[in-house]
């Protein structure tokens, strides 16, 4: 087990037992998808189909046009219905193809190209872009870009981000446990990518069958490969984020504003890795993933493999409905999950879960007055001061907070808000902040 212990953070109740037994169900395509032409961070994609085109499952309907942004599939064969503004998950609302489903799933994948140990690691990182594959844990950087580190930059270290430590979200516990071995075949291409010397493999104390899958895949495996190791951390939130990772893996530390390949790190979440290896190995593009849906309101929370598109609805449906009226609908986790107003709102390539929550369960509370216990700088993971970011954002000083106060440094994990006492929405604040930032271009 690591004994290095990234500053700050906090641990919340798991919440995982409501899913992290159930398997990963297959879910039918839908009769109807929207698919955001941004689901990614970066640029977003430009159409290329018309309304009235006939499409087939994994045909690229949207092409990358700048350098930090995501080729588009469509998730299912049928008809471009409408190209317009639709719910997103992250954006409130953004442009979307509409695909009417025709009822038969025809597939436009590319062949299979099984000798990735003979190819060079730009050839790989060409097919990863070619598929449109993104980080799944969150973020949705483009993956092609993430594995291409900049000229003078050398990568010596692979970190497979298993931690998913956000409570509730069980979707990659139940992928490292059930399709083990295709994950680390897709762990090993990305290592020829990048050219990395070591790869340790992520995964919190808490899955324990993950741990235990992955330890016997490994022994089978690794002899006729480069030894991968795997790095049991002790469960701590938000672990899963990338500077925290690199810290307790490696005690480096990313500096202010900079990036994992400053000190020689590049980290993949390993619903990512999986998807590595079927747009390499299988030639697939990233058209579905699994996505825990969980919370109180639902009637068999469960995991489900899900086409990039389906409305959030239709996952509550097969997730056997709602018991009880729902005051909270939120795409990911608890702590840095977004709040969705309508279940019309599709899932995207970094949709790891829906959680729907009763009164009970997301209580509201009025904020008090700060009190300055320190509560809030104690648990920043990112080692700011996050009372002030916060009182700046109130008296409108974006420029003092982002300056004097590292603003853009906060990763908006939630453990500020999560242990204050006066139940001050001190993240809303920040998030406002960097909002205002980038409006105003301060």
């Amino acid at each position: 087990m690591s004994t290095i212990v990234f500053p700050g953070g906090i641990h919340p109740a798991g919440n995982k037992e409501l899913t992290e037994t159930e398997l990963i169900q297959v879910l039918d395509a839908p009769k109807e998808v929207v698919i955001p032409v941004s689901q990614h961070l970066g640029a977003p994609a430009t159409p290329l189909v018309k309304v009235k085109d006939e499409v087939r499952t994994g045909q690229k309907i949207a092409q990358a046009e700048s350098f930090i942004t995501a080729v588009v599939h469509s998730s299912i064969t049928g008809a471009v219905k409408a190209i317009e503004n639709r719910p997103h998950p992250v954006f409130g609302e953004s442009k979307a193809i509409v695909i009417q489903g025709s009822g038969v799933d025809m597939l436009e994948c590319k062949p299979a190209n099984r000798r990735w140990h003979d190819m060079k690691p730009a050839d790989i990182v060409a097919l990863v872009k070619e598929a449109g594959v993104v980080g799944m844990g969150g973020a949705a950087f483009p993956t092609h870009v993430k594995i291409s580190p900049p000229k003078g930059k050398k990568v010596d270290v692979l970190i497979i981000n298993g931690a998913e430590c956000e409570p509730f979200l069980t979707s990659d516990d139940r992928l490292m446990r059930e399709k083990t071995a295709e994950m680390l075949e897709g762990v090993r291409i990305l290592k020829r990518a990048t050219a990395a010397t070591e790869v340790i493999i992520a995964v919190e104390d808490n899955k324990h069958l993950a741990i235990s899958s992955i330890e016997k895949e490994l022994e089978k495996t690794e002899s006729s490969h480069s030894p991968m190791k795997l790095q049991v951390m002790k469960t701590r939130y938000p672990q899963g984020s990338e500077k925290q990772l690199i810290y307790a893996i490696t005690g480096r530390e990313v500096p202010s504003g900079g990036l994992p390949v400053d000190v020689g790190a590049v980290v993949q979440n390993v619903s990512t890795s999986y998807a590595v290896y079927e747009a390499v190995v299988k030639g697939k593009p990233l058209y579905e993933r699994i996505v825990t849906i969980t919370g109180d309101c639902v009637a068999e929370p469960g995991n489900f493999q899900v086409r990039v598109g389906t409305p959030f609805k239709t996952l509550v449906e097969a997730a056997g409905g709602l018991t009880k009226e729902p005051v909270k609908v939120i795409s990911g986790g608890p702590m840095m999950g977004i709040a969705q107003y309508t279940l019309d709102t599709p899932v995207i390539k970094g949709t790891s879960g829906i959680l729907i929550l009763s009164k009970e369960k997301a209580k509201l509370y009025e904020p008090e007055n700060c009190i300055r216990c320190s509560f809030c700088i104690k648990h920043c993971p990112q080692k700011l001061m996050p009372q002030v970011l916060a009182k700046l954002a109130k008296a409108e000083r974006w420029s003092e907070a982002k300056y004097e106060y590292n603003l853009m440094d906060c990763m908006e994990c939630g453990c500020c808000t999560y242990v204050c006492p006066a139940r001050i929405p001190i993240v809303q604040w920040i998030k406002l902040a960097k909002f205002k930032t980038r409006v105003l271009k301060i």
